[in-house]
């Protein structure tokens, strides 16, 4: 199958499209590399039940609920709260869980609670989640206020400001405990001494009980233990088919780390993985990203299998084979420079499975891991994802958004020429360099921004790449044509950062995702700060009833970068709570009603989901005579529905 002939788009919901992802080359790779990959993503896809429940208490038995109550619906599935009922179930399927995966919001059910009741209450007791003594009005019960109680746990993750935020989010990391409490606990077991910190909480939940506070540990015989060992027994036979005698030391010690639930464990693994390079396959399975935990602390479980794009792994290499020159010729303060940059690799992937919170909706690109005293004495892994990008373009050619959304035929031919290529090289940038770039001064708290902490941390790696983006290095090195490109990333990173991403966020409310958050920063940020308040660099202005991004002077925005770039990272090498909390409240949380409004009512027209998430291909291992793997093979034809009730069976372990 060529890749033109391939269909990357998939079916429509609510404000998600489905896209299915291709394994370019994955015919032409070894039996063993085959096998190898196949073992990984399945102790990938058992680690998603581990999200469902971290991402809130209820989402397990939710998502149990609707499975069977749709499964066993016996009247027209035309009807509108059926249809309703049916959009929800996806919906939770996507964003693992009863909350929007971007905006934290808890969905609004489209079916009516009597409907829900009469179907519930239909359905044979044997085929509910009941627990031990739970009757099947009891569950009703729950739900129902659950589910239609706008007021009861309404965020996930709820990051405003001057509130508890750890008392008001709904993900399932605590119980029990308020905000000032979680702090302190943490807080006592640091030492300032200790130059290998391990990250505290990372694989627990955090609980009180009779007035005492304890951590609940994820391992193989502790919390999500059924999950964990399931992932064992899978990454163990992983071992068999290894490539080289290297990875299956990583592996071993990503074992040994579920079983002890050890922090410490877990560094040696992270060091052990991020000095791992030999072999076209890799992989990331674990409590990794703390994005789901209002004070970053947390990792909720993850998991993607991986192997190089050769070709395109070039332009990666060339960008860390050059790490220390970007590092010495940063606009930072010079005492926030690493003076020797160590260990940088990056590489261009084809994603082979993706799990836990890496899916449905995923990243394009991965810097690991995240321990700051590891990426300066070991350095990091980076990888951007190719075929995930690629799936992304082809379903975003010929949409009509540029020509709504771009102020001018110029520029929408400029970004025509140039926006995949420098978009994909802003990600390499983003993800090879950014992240593992400066360092923290001596005593400085790596967890000193607490909830902003994360959209710090990703407008530093943006920056960085949008610093570097305008640099005569890049055309010398081979990354950019010319010196007219970079423009085209200038561009659509501002009017996504100020305008369209806002599509989005429901109309009034506020920017909570990180990610969203750090865009929004530095856009608004540039907008309201030119260098002599004079100089109109860019602008929002409005043509013929719309407003549109205009940037009258690439090269001195590129000054103001800059300038963000070294105030972003003095904040983090500082540990400057105080003004990392100022720039995200007022650049980054608010948006203006009737701009926003704007933005909305001309998307609705182009009739474009404003999220996207993919639908992994099914892999088929043909079993020999012997009981060994003789084929993998790769079906792309399986539906997001079959693929989510198929998960629901062949994965679950915690319910």
């Amino acid at each position: 199958m060529r890749n033109d002939d391939f269909n990357y788009s998939d079916e429509k919901f609510a404000d998600i499209q489905m896209l299915r992802y291709r394994l370019n080359g994955f015919e032409n790779l070894t039996l063993q590399q085959k096998s190898y990959i196949y073992c990984l993503s399945q102790a990938t896809l058992y680690g998603r039940d581990i999200t469902f429940d971290q991402q809130g208490r209820y989402n397990l038995c939710i998502r149990k609920v609707l499975e069977v109550m749709t499964e066993e619906y016996q009247g027209s599935r035309n009807q509108s709260d059926f249809k309703g009922l049916e959009t929800y179930l996806k919906r939770v399927w996507f964003s693992n869980g009863i909350y929007h995966h971007y905006g934290c919001e808890k969905f609004v059910a489209d079916f009516t609670e009597d409907f829900f009741r009469e179907e519930l209450m239909k359905i044979d007791e044997g085929k509910l989640p009941l627990r031990k003594g739970e009757s099947k009005e009891d569950l009703l019960e729950e739900l129902v206020k659950v589910i239609f109680d706008t007021d009861f746990m309404p965020k996930r993750v709820n990051q405003a400001d001057g509130v508890d935020i750890v008392e008001t989010s709904a993900c399932n990391f605590y119980e029990g405990v308020n905000q000032q409490e979680v702090e302190h606990f943490y807080g006592n077991m640091k030492d300032a001494d200790d130059q290998e910190p391990p990250s505290y909480g990372l694989n627990s939940k955090l609980v009180k009980c009779n007035g005492q506070l304890s951590e609940i540990v994820w391992k193989e015989d502790g919390m999500y233990g059924e999950a964990i060992r399931k992932i064992i027994s899978w990454l163990q036979r992983a071992l068999k088919y290894a490539e080289n005698e290297e990875q299956k030391v990583v592996v071993e010690l990503l074992i040994k780390y579920y079983r002890t639930g050890d922090l410490r464990d877990f560094d040696k693994y992270s060091i052990k993985w991020v000095n791992q390079h030999e072999g076209l396959v890799d992989f990331v399975n674990g409590f990794i990203e703390v994005y789901g935990d209002p004070l970053g602390l947390k990792g909720t479980w993850e998991g993607i299998v991986e192997y190089k794009d050769l070709v395109a792994t070039k332009r990666t290499q060339t960008i860390s084979e050059n790490a220390q020159w970007f590092e010495d010729h940063s606009p930072v303060d010079p005492r926030f420079r690493k003076s020797k940059v160590k260990g940088v690799t990056a590489n261009v992937i084809c994603a082979a499975m993706l799990g836990g919170d890496e899916y449905p909706s995923t990243a394009i690109g991965i810097n690991l891991p995240n321990a700051d005293w590891i990426r300066a004495e070991h350095g990091s892994k980076s990888v951007t994802i190719g075929n995930l990008t690629e799936a992304y373009n082809k379903a975003m050619k010929g949409n009509g958004f540029r020509e709504e959304f771009v102020i001018d035929d110029a520029t929408r031919q400029l970004i025509d020429k140039y926006g995949d290529y420098t978009d994909d090289l802003h990600t390499d940038l983003h993800e090879c360099l950014g992240h593992g770039s400066g360092q923290l001064l001596a005593g400085t708290d790596p967890d000193a921004l607490k909830a902003y902490g994360n959209t710090n941390e990703e407008a530093r790696a943006d920056l960085f790449g949008l610093y570097y983006m305008a640099d005569k290095k890049m055309v010398e090195l081979g990354l950019l044509p010319d010196m007219e490109a970079y423009k085209s990333q200038y561009y659509t990173y501002m009017m996504n950062g100020a305008l369209t991403q806002s599509m989005r966020i429901k109309l009034g409310n506020d920017i909570e995702e990180a990610h969203m958050r750090n865009r929004a920063l530095i856009a608004n940020w540039a907008l309201d700060c030119d260098i002599n308040r004079q100089e109109n660099v860019v602008e929002i202005v409005e043509v013929k009833g719309k407003h549109y991004i205009r940037i009258n002077d690439y090269a001195r925005l590129r000054d103001i970068f800059a300038m963000q770039l070294a105030e972003i990272q003095r904040i983090k090498s500082e540990g400057d709570y105080e003004r990392a909390r100022q720039l995200v409240e007022k650049y980054a949380v608010k948006l203006d009603r009737k701009l926003h409004e704007e933005i909305l009512n001309r998307y609705a027209k182009l009739n474009i989901a404003p999220y996207k998430g993919f639908i992994n291909p099914w892999m088929k291992p043909v079993i020999g005579k012997d009981g060994e793997i003789e084929d993998v093979k790769v079906d792309y034809t399986e539906t997001y529905e079959h693929q989510m009730r198929r998960y629901s069976e062949e994965y679950a372990t915690l319910i």
